[in-house]
């Protein structure tokens, strides 16, 4: 467990503390992967899995853990161009109730055109408009273009408008730098987007890494070589949240 919270080059990356202690629970998987997909957690009585959690070979060592992150935050607010540079085509107030269907909670009956089988699809409510005050959702590729979608970013403007966000806004959320996609078309700048890696996310682990590993290429505590590595590339790592 002292990977997850001392040696392992993500604890160099994003230093982590136990959340109410150490409570550290292990388990083994077992079976092919068509076993372990189809029988996994059968019963359901909730999620084995903690916040955080590492697997060597086939056992599994889980744990909830906290960030010991206390600078300063970025939010999706902070990241917004001023409503008058926004292109009149991100404004989306004419389709809007499409858009609050998306966004909202439902319980459809399906049928799979592949099978016949009949099914029913449910799915909750996603925040709308986004909230400016928080972490940005991660970015999808389908993220461009003017059908409205559950998943695409939603903001409301001081004037009252809603609209998507723009391709520097993109930029800014994954770390770029303005205009970095610029020269393409506005829907593939948000599909480049959408595949691209958070970069100072990417930063942190890359310091870690390297200190983990000596100059012979042995490697060493990450704890002991590369925290202050990491810590000094100065990345805002509050920035994110994953969770879509």
């Amino acid at each position: 467990m002292s990977w997850l919270t001392n040696d392992g080059v993500f604890a160099a990356a994003f230093p982590v503390a136990p959340l109410d202690g150490l409570v550290a629970s292990q388990f083994v998987l077992h079976g092919d992967l068509a076993e372990v997909s189809s029988g996994f957690n059968a019963t359901g009585h909730g999620s084995p899995f903690a916040d955080s959690g590492i697997l060597v070979e086939r056992t599994v060592s889980t744990a909830r853990l906290k960030p010991l992150y206390s600078g300063r935050r970025t939010t999706l607010g902070d990241l917004l161009v001023p409503e008058e540079d926004v292109p009149e085509e991100f404004f989306v107030n004419d389709r809007l109730n499409e858009w609050v269907y998306h966004k909202g909670a439902k319980v459809l009956n399906r049928v799979s055109r592949a099978t016949g089988h009949e099914y029913v699809y449910s799915e909750g409510a996603m925040a709308f408009p986004d909230p400016l005050n928080r972490p940005s959702r991660t970015i999808i590729t389908a993220e461009g273009g003017v059908s409205p979608s559950r998943f695409k970013h939603i903001v409301l403007t001081p004037s009252g408008r809603y609209r998507r966000l723009v391709p520097i806004e993109l930029e800014r959320l994954n770390m770029f730098p303005d205009d970095h996609t610029a020269g393409l078309n506005p829907n593939h700048r948000a599909f480049l987007m959408g595949n691209a890696l958070v970069t100072g996310v990417v930063q942190r682990v890359g310091v870690a890494l390297a200190g983990a590993v000596d100059s012979k290429g042995a490697a060493t505590s990450a704890a002991s070589r590369a925290r202050g590595a990491a810590a000094s590339v100065g990345t805002n790592v509050g920035l994110f949240d994953t969770r879509i």
